[in-house]
């Protein structure tokens, strides 16, 4: 990891200790720096997040906000995925994923989550099943699906 690196990692787990202090069903799914002085956070709990969340977390770290613009959201129907448990979560949606350097010839992988466990994940693609150590995970979210429609 780059200094860079290291410094989002921090400023993220500080992030991160700070929302679930301010209530217990609140997660900080994603940090993702945007240029040098933005930020923007991804939050969600179990029940949703309205704007009412959004604004909890904003002035709870209304101190970073002499260092970053803050942008606090929702995750959407695109969810990223972060973290093992919301693999183990979405066992069974589609994904989409980009690895740091090429698995197999491929460094992006969408199809059906089939396997999540605490070190990698098992997409099932066209061609057959992909595993995937998370530390080789760049970026990764769920596929939305569009509801089939009745003729």
């Amino acid at each position: 990891m780059d200094q860079t690196q290291d410094e989002l990692k921090k400023l993220e787990n500080e992030i991160e200790a700070r929302v679930a202090s301010l209530d217990s069903d609140l997660e900080l799914i994603a940090v993702e720096r945007l240029g040098r002085e933005r930020l923007r956070l991804f939050i969600d709990r179990p029940e949703g997040v309205g704007l009412e969340h959004c604004e909890l977390v904003t002035k709870e770290l209304d101190d970073l906000l002499g260092d970053y613009a803050l942008e606090v959201s929702s995750p959407g129907l695109d969810r990223p995925l972060t973290k093992p448990s919301h693999f183990e979560r979405f066992v069974g949606e589609t994904v989409r994923v980009k690895t740091r350097e090429p698995i197999d010839g491929r460094r992006n992988f969408t199809g059906r989550l089939a396997v999540a466990g605490p070190e990698s994940i098992e997409i099932d693609l066209d061609d057959g099943r992909a595993e995937i150590p998370l530390d080789r995970v760049h970026r990764s979210n769920l596929v939305p699906q569009l509801p089939e429609v009745q003729r």
